[in-house]
């Protein structure tokens, strides 16, 4: 196919279907890029592609994918109190999940005990409650450690609740070099998008390096990190400045750590990421490619990292919350299963896929359910599970992901001539991008130029929906109750040489890892943790991006 052929088939072929009838608008990419009239042979770099689990991963970061294995399915999940929320994870191993995702309520993010003023009316709202010890034993009775994988959706507090989990598995028996699972620890996102922070970002860094180096020692199965993308997408970005400054994030941990004194190729293995599934599958699918060859790239030029598995970028993909529509929830069903074979066909490792209802309501039992039984459609019966990268190859997709990848290369330089992603935080940059891009997509909503089906596009009158899951607003007295209860049991004194000795150390420059292991053991709870980093750290103050 040479040029003369492509300008052949324009001026005549194509010229003469656009005069009878022409091509829709805002054919584009998430980030208003037009989406060529054609794609070609040229297209594609067969020497940028390479090969399946070889640099620089491309096509992916194991040889045959998921013919040897499928990805990990798990099933984010959590609400009310310890109990409540462990029936639900014993009622998802049951229907096939085989891994555990755990959401935490606001009060446990933000690191308030149940009984804090400031918890008041959230306690078990958006997931489940983890004061102490006591309601972690709960949370995970009956659930064998050394035999499930635990995905943890914390950040502030991530050492606190990787220390709680620790524990549990000592009291099960389980040592932690025999624990499997990831703490998302990525506090810089929370600064860019989410909102979960405490303290301000310098000091919550060494939090995240501590936490590295702890797991490097007693915990080398365990991903210290899950660098979220995920976040950024939901805050209104688009895929290339989601696959930017989630690697850009990525580069300031590894600079924090190589800093701290840790060896790249001891604690970049165990590096893990998160991206979003949005509803562009194509634009998806080349979004998790480039962030592969990307990364590999980013390893091996900038930190010179040696080890294959340090280029490696392993990642947990979760379908996109903020396309999921109040209205005609059942087309949410729709949506999740593209979202969720974008993932697949992009090579994830782990998948998480929403509910039908979550619009409007935690997921109920039903709808939970179904969205696992989606990912087992795609594993069992739709066939792609079958391919190594199946769309590897593709002229558009090659394209596609070349143009990603230099998109996001571009805002990656913008970042490190800022100084990197901290003070890029610093000066609002990341923010200002993302709220723009997501003015814009609303714009084209509002105007009626991007449909969304059910809500400006194909309405339809709807009864109120039943069913919805409800969470039981006593149940904030009765952890409470708990939690006082853990306090007048404990012994007093150990809890407070604990916690006086971290705070202690907050103040220097030794590790803290191994005292919130030690005051979590004396049933320190978290709040008090929290509060003891706190009073040395101190709180950090969004300045408003306008």
């Amino acid at each position: 196919m040479t040029d003369e052929d492509v300008r052949r088939w324009r001026e005549n072929v194509r010229a003469k279907a656009l005069a009878r009838v022409p091509e829709r608008p805002l054919l584009q990419r998430s980030g208003g890029e037009p989406i060529a009239d054609l794609y070609t042979p040229d297209d594609r770099d067969p020497a940028r592609i390479g090969f399946p689990g070889e640099y620089p991963y491309t096509r992916g970061v194991q040889p045959t994918m998921y013919r040897a294995a499928h990805w990990t399915m798990r099933q984010y999940a959590g609400f009310g109190t310890a109990a409540e929320s462990n029936a639900r994870y014993r009622y998802l191993l049951e229907q096939g999940t085989t891994g555990l995702s755990v959401a935490f309520d606001l009060p446990t993010q933000m690191g308030y005990d149940s009984d804090d003023a400031m918890s008041l009316g959230e306690v078990g709202r958006v997931g489940v409650a983890i004061d102490s010890l006591a309601d972690m034993r709960v949370l995970f009775d009956r659930i064998p450690l050394d035999k499930v994988s635990t995905s943890m959706t914390i950040n502030a507090t991530a050492t606190t609740l990787l220390a709680l989990y620790a524990a549990v598995g000592r009291e099960q028996g389980v040592s932690a070099d025999k624990l499997r699972g990831t703490v998302q620890n990525d506090i810089l996102k929370e600064y860019i998008a989410r909102g979960t922070y405490i303290y301000p970002p310098r000091q919550s860094m060494r939090l995240v390096t501590d936490l590295f180096a702890w797991c490097h020692k007693h915990a080398p199965q365990w991903n210290t990190i899950s660098i979220s993308g995920y976040h950024i997408r939901e805050a209104g970005s688009t895929a290339a400045q989601e696959l930017a400054f989630t690697l850009a994030d990525g580069i300031a941990y590894v600079d924090a750590a190589v800093a701290a004194g840790l060896p790249v190729d001891e604690f970049a293995p165990r590096l893990s990421f998160f991206f979003n599934a949005h509803n562009n599958l194509l634009e998806e699918v080349a979004k998790f490619r480039a962030a592969r060859r990307l990364w590999a790239k980013i390893m091996k030029e900038r930190f010179n990292a040696k080890k294959p598995a340090s280029q490696m970028l392993r990642f947990h993909t979760q379908t996109a919350g903020s396309t999921l529509t109040a209205r005609q929830i059942d087309t949410n069903v729709v949506r999740v299963t593209l979202q969720a074979l974008s993932a697949v066909l992009g090579g994830t490792q782990s998948l998480h896929t929403n509910s039908r209802d979550e619009a409007l309501a935690l997921p109920s039992e039903a709808a939970a359910r179904l969205a696992l039984r989606t990912q087992q459609v795609i594993a069992w019966e739709s066939g792609v599970a079958d391919f190594v990268d199946p769309l590897g190859g593709s002229w558009a997709i090659e394209r596609m992901t070349d143009e990603l990848e230099a998109d996001a290369l571009k805002l990656i330089a913008e970042i490190d001539a800022l100084g990197g992603m901290v003070p890029a935080i610093e000066a609002g940059f990341p923010q200002r991008e993302i709220q723009r891009a997501a003015y814009q997509a609303q714009i084209a909503v509002d105007r009626g130029d991007a449909k969304v089906v059910g809500v400006n596009a194909f309405q339809i009158d709807e009864a109120p929906h039943q069913n919805l899951l409800k969470v039981d607003p006593a149940l904030e007295d009765e952890q409470v109750a708990r939690l006082r209860e853990v306090r007048s049991k404990r012994d007093a004194t150990a809890a407070k040489d604990a916690l006086d000795a971290l705070q202690q150390a907050a103040a220097g420059d030794a590790p803290l890892m191994p005292l919130i292991v030690t005051a979590v053991e004396a049933s320190g709870t978290l709040g008090e943790i929290s509060h003891a980093l706190r009073r040395v750290f101190g709180v950090y103050k969004e300045t408003p991006v306008v």
